[in-house]
């Protein structure tokens, strides 16, 4: 049984942040994902009995590039909603990192979605 799927540090663009300069060209973000599968069958090495992850990633990247947002709260919390709904998950992590601070690595903001039970 998969315990987690989990992605590091997947470069995405968006149109983010508080001033609007900085909303003006899409900045890099660096996000990191840990999906739980729904309890599920055997996987018979069939990428329908799993989550696919390059197509969680790809979800995540239009979801970022077609929208603006202000704050990195709000596209978290976005992206962690839409993959709950739209994979076959009962939880999903998603850690967001902006590298916006002069005196910092980066800024980050995570949130945990679970699935609704029933």
């Amino acid at each position: 049984m998969i315990d987690w799927i989990h992605i590091e540090q997947l470069e995405i663009r968006a149109r983010i942040g508080v001033p609007e300069h900085e909303r003006a060209e899409p900045q890099r973000l660096v996000c990191n994902i840990t999906l739980w599968p729904q309890k599920s069958m055997d996987l018979d090495d069939e990428i329908a009995n799993t989550v696919d992850y390059s197509k969680v990633a790809e979800s995540m990247k239009e979801l970022a590039s077609r929208s603006e947002f202000r704050l990195l709260e709000t596209l978290v919390e976005k992206v962690a909603a839409r993959l709950i709904t739209q994979f076959p998950v009962r939880r999903v992590r998603v850690e967001m990192r902006k590298f916006a601070l002069p005196d910092a690595e980066f800024a980050s903001v995570t949130a945990t979605e679970e699935a609704a039970v029933g």
